[in-house]
This record gives structure tokens, sequence and C-alpha cells, in this order.
């Protein structure tokens, strides 16, 4: 089997589909939730599992719980996945990010959830 070149991978990389959205982290224990957006949902749901099974909080707002509760207290919910297109630059897509989750905050607090 021939080895891929450097430029070939680095092309792969880049031509990988990219999916980002909305998703919460849960304390499945006191109920409350943090809302988060990624531009690469499944880089942040790698570094959450990491998170768990390292016993190292994720994301500071969650560290006083995280020590209470533990680690596996919390889950890791997506509640809304986007595929960057390719017409959307990075930064577009950032801010596509930002607003998915201004959405998703006047949702979760209209059904009364309580968010970190």
């Amino acid at each position: 089997m021939e080895s891929k070149t450097r430029k070939e991978l680095k092309s792969q990389y880049n031509e990988r589909e990219i999916i980002g959205g909305a998703y919460i982290i849960k304390n499945a224990q006191t109920g409350r939730i943090l809302l988060e957006t990624s531009t690469d949902l499944r880089a942040s749901k790698n570094r959450f599992d990491f998170s768990q099974k390292t016993g190292s909080c994720p994301v500071k707002k969650l560290e006083k719980d995280w020590v209470a509760s533990g680690a596996g207290a919390f889950v890791f919910e997506v509640l809304e996945e986007h595929v960057k297109k390719s017409s959307r630059t990075s930064r577009e897509f950032q801010e596509d990010m930002a607003a998915l989750k201004e959405l998703w905050r006047e949702k979760l607090t209209g059904d009364n959830a309580v968010l970190y």
C-alpha cells in the first residue's frame, strides 16, 4: 500500500465535511445545562469525552458542579447540526454559530431550562 504524501493528506483534511452546531452539556443530577455552539461538533464531543475519562472539567463555568457531581453526571447532547457550505468563510460560519446560540438560548429559556 502506497503512503500518502503530506500534500495529499492536507488536501483531504481541507476537503472534509465540517459540521458545526449547537449542543448542551447537561448535569443529569441537577438538570442544569450549559449551552454552547461549535464550528466543529466532532472536536467538541471528543474534548468532552476526554474530559470525562480524565476527570478534568471541559469548561470553567461547570467546574464547581463538575467537582461536586463528578464527571459521570454530565452528558453531551447535540441540539442542531449544520454542515459548513463551501461558499461560507470560516468567519461567516462562526457568525452563523453565534446566531444559532442566541436562537437556542431563547428557546431554552422559554422552556424554563436552568442555564449555567
